[in-house]
């Protein structure tokens, strides 16, 4: 049977990779063609989307922000800024209201630079570095822009030192960096205590599975259609044969953008999703800069 393509949204366990969810999925599924939109740590849980098929072409065209439930943990400093790490410094955290709190958070709300944990999956001169961390070597990571979107303070337990926010990011954004360094920014250590992921490239926990509920007669059925998956892109839809042929052959279209009223967009920059007059989809496009031609950037092959 033909694999079905689209995305299969994982609920991932803690001490489980995103690399053993994508194996697992390859094998319920007898297929190779299988990727994950972006790594979760072994120890974080939640929600982890994997694309099947030519999904895989697509994951680039999914919205990139990511939202997460964390804990954080005054006091301790560790090797890898979580608290399964060495730990390496304590450190008495300050009394301090919500309030106070909550305006301390400031410092890591909109656009920030942060540096990344020295085991991650950042490049340092071609190689990963978690694997120069590994190899007891010594080097150091270069700030990284991100957006923190939205940093909500749920809950702050003074006793025992644990600080519990709600987070929407951008891809790229280390909370365990987060966690270090709003230690420091108190005066204080800290360090990421639990992390789930509840939303990520335009999926959530409602539409997320845990692996063990799958078996290889349903999980066929767990799997969203990679259009679903672009409904937050403008779409334009090809109505006659000669049009579907030039597409399919990776030739320019011209078009009239007055008789696609379905496209909404100020930024020739931006994809647009092409479908046919049934709505199954062709790919993405972009259109030259005048609106007049429409340009073959993703081509899914002809059924």
């Amino acid at each position: 049977m033909e694999t079905k393509n689209g995305f299969l949204v994982i609920n991932k366990h803690k001490g489980c990779t995103s690399h053993d969810c994508v194996k697992q999925v390859r094998k319920l599924l007898n297929t190779k063609k299988v990727g994950h939109t972006g790594t979760l740590d072994p120890e974080v849980t939640g929600t982890l989307p994997i694309a099947i098929g030519n999904a895989t072409r697509f994951i680039q065209y999914l919205p990139q922000g990511k939202t997460y439930i964390g804990k954080i943990k005054l006091g301790i400093k560790t090797n890898t800024d979580d608290i399964h790490g060495e730990i390496i410094n304590q450190k008495d955290w300050p009394i301090i209201s919500d309030e106070q709190l909550d305006q301390y958070l400031n410092k890591f709300r909109g656009i920030i630079k942060q540096i990344p944990p020295k085991i991650s999956s950042v490049h340092v001169n071609g190689e990963r570095a978690y694997k120069k961390f590994f190899n007891n070597e010594n080097f150091e990571l270069a700030p990284r822009e991100v957006n923190i979107e939205e940093l909500v303070l749920m809950k702050w337990d003074q006793r025992k030192g644990i600080i519990e926010i709600k987070i929407k990011c951008s891809a790229g954004t280390y909370i365990r960096s987060i966690a270090r360094d709003l230690g420091k920014v108190l005066n204080s250590e800290g360090c990421l205590f639990l992390l789930k992921r509840i939303s990520a490239c335009g999926f959530n926990e409602q539409n997320s599975i845990k692996i063990s509920d799958i078996d290889k007669k349903n999980a066929k059925n767990f799997i969203i259609p990679t259009i679903t998956a672009l409904n937050h892109i403008s779409s334009l839809a090809l109505n006659n044969d000669e049009e579907i042929n030039f597409w399919q052959t990776g030739r320019t279209i011209k078009i009239d953008i007055n008789n696609f009223k379905q496209i909404n967009i100020s930024d020739h920059k931006k994809p647009i999703k092409v479908i046919d007059k049934k709505g199954n989809l062709l790919g993405i496009g972009f259109l030259n800069k005048e609106k007049t031609n429409l340009n073959p950037k993703l081509v899914l092959n002809a059924k």
